[in-house]
């Protein structure tokens, strides 16, 4: 009987472990809850510990249209995950003694213009170039990005730009042409394309089978997924393109399974001459010596008091994130394709499940009523940046401020954590609601709130008119429409422009128009500020 109790004992103790890993798979199952069903686009999961899977998993459709389930093995276009790769891509060709991190851009494209700074390939790899974003530009033109566009036509449009979103170092701006020219770069150098290169030097070493750059729209990709938008009553859209085949800002195309392969390979390194995980982790620093969270192709940063890695990528409806823990040796790669998965706050409960005993309490929270903080309502209302022209819109709902379609993380009785590393700190001490949001140490928006003017058809006439741009080859019709001024695109639908501020409009779709007056105060032109674009210039026509 005795013998019979130790081994009952010992059988029970031998269970636990196993249990314990059911009660967290069933943890992470629910996270993913609303996806796993036949008719619904979905996402497929890795969790990986010490360079293995100890979860994996696909929720949802590749196809409503086929039938087909997602699952670890799925092609998923990556979106700016991609982004590593290209700079894995550079580094190794830079060990080859092909290029140096430090070169001009313009010693390999010199069809691109010389601002009267030099920009290095390291500071497009850490997005400090000031480059405009060659994606932004095409919006801006009424262009669609999602179907064919040649290399040469996006080298055309980035070489027309005449100036710059910053002085080259001086602040982080992320930019999609930063990558696409250093995929330009690699192939220039190399005579490879990014492709190809990749492929030799990257994927095959790796055993990545399933990886490929996406730079030949007539490629057939055994196991990719499509992608969709939420449409309403509960149906979904399609939202995929088959056409664009830009890479180097994007353009991978890979799955979970293949995913374990690159993770792996951050702890022992397979590739080149041994410097690329010292580059691809090296953070950059700005010409005033403040070190940025960007390194190559990766965001650092911490959660919940552990160091982190990660990436998200996100064009049309799929949506990506692979995060990773350096110091527990654990990564969570979540690949979706529905563009309202919230890939980053899934990969971080699924975090919360593995790493709990490790992880500090977060502060704050989306707080609810009585929870000690005041009422979130005095700070909603409509931002304006004048310096540069951007627009922030914050509305109160109960308890909870939203911006950008979210739920913002309360972290002190006025401030709040935007959807990203920022913290947006309100301050009303000179009787003017103000928002400043504060990224790796600067202030990346500093905005006052506003009360948008109301102007007259006659006053909202004057700026009427036509306006071309050299820089994006495109021409702007301006009228009043109901009581509107209105922007006319080509065939595009009219876009409202809302008053903000003197000779400044906002511009839902496309930012902020800021018109231009010369010395006898008669409009001249305009400008057209996004975050990514600024200052693309319009003339106006007589």
């Amino acid at each position: 009987m005795q013998i019979l109790a130790i081994v009952s004992l010992l059988v029970g103790f031998a269970g636990r472990p196993a249990v314990a890993e059911e009660d967290r798979q069933q943890k992470v199952d629910r996270i993913f809850a609303a996806y796993d069903k036949a008719d619904s686009p979905g996402c497929a999961l890795g969790v990986i510990q010490d360079g293995n899977f100890i979860y994996r998993k696909g929720y949802g459709a590749a196809s409503l249209e086929l039938g087909v389930p997602l699952s670890p093995a799925s092609v998923f276009y990556m979106g700016s995950v991609s982004k590593q790769f290209t700079a894995a891509s550079v580094v190794l060709v830079a060990e080859q003694g092909l290029l140096a991190l430090d070169d001009s851009i313009r010693k390999y494209i010199p069809e691109l213009p010389d601002y009267g700074h030099v920009i290095t390939l390291r500071q497009m790899l850490h997005h400090t170039s000031g480059f405009r974003d060659f994606l932004t530009l095409l919006e801006f033109a009424g262009r669609d990005a999602g179907s064919i566009h040649s290399e040469k036509e996006i080298i055309d449009l980035i070489a027309h730009q005449k100036g710059l979103n910053n002085v080259p170092g001086e602040a982080y701006l992320y930019s999609n042409t930063n990558y696409f020219l250093l995929g330009v770069v690699v192939k220039r150098a190399t005579g490879k394309s990014l492709a190809q290169f990749a492929a030799e030097n990257i994927f095959q070493p790796l055993g990545m089978v399933h990886t490929r750059y996406y730079d030949d729209h007539t490629l057939v990709l055994p196991g990719r997924v499509a992608a969709y938008d939420a449409g309403a009553d509960g149906r979904f859209l399609v939202d995929w393109s088959t056409e664009y085949d830009i890479v180097g800002g994007g353009g991978l195309t890979s799955s979970v399974d293949d995913m374990l392969l690159w993770d792996r390979n951050f702890y022992a390194n397979m590739l080149g001459k041994g410097t690329l995980l010292k580059e691809l982790q090296t953070p950059g620093v700005l010409n005033n010596g403040r070190q940025i969270s960007y390194a190559l192709g990766l965001e650092l940063g911490t959660y919940r008091g552990l160091p982190i890695v990660e990436h998200t990528g996100a064009l049309y409806g799929y949506i990506t994130e692979i995060l990773r823990f350096p110091g527990q040796r654990f990564t969570v790669v979540s690949l979706c394709n529905v563009s309202n998965a919230n890939v980053t706050s899934m990969a971080r409960k699924v975090a919360d499940v593995y790493l709990e005993k490790n992880l500090q309490a977060e502060p704050g929270g989306v707080q609810s009523p009585g929870s000690g903080y005041p009422d979130p309502s005095p700070f909603a209302g409509k931002y304006l940046d004048e310096r540069n022209h951007f627009v922030y819109s914050f509305s109160a709902a109960g308890n909870t401020l939203r911006a950008w379609g979210a739920n913002l993380r309360r972290v002190g009785a006025n401030q709040y954590k935007d959807l990203g590393t920022g913290t947006i700190t309100f301050d009303n001490s000179d009787e003017t609601m103000k928002a400043t949001l504060e990224m790796d140490g600067e202030a990346f928006f500093a905005g006052r709130r506003i009360q948008e003017p109301r102007l007259s058809d006659a006053e909202l006439s004057s700026y009427a008119g036509r306006y071309r741009s050299t820089e994006i080859d495109a021409l702007y019709r301006l009228s009043v429409e109901k009581g509107s001024l209105v922007l006319q695109l080509n065939w595009n639908s009219p876009l409202k422009l809302v008053p903000i501020a003197l000779d400044e409009f906002e511009c839902e779709e496309l930012g902020t128009v800021v018109f231009r007056r010369d010395a006898h105060h008669r409009l001249s032109g305009m400008s057209l500020f996004s975050v990514n674009a600024r200052g693309v210039s319009f003339e106006k026509e007589n």
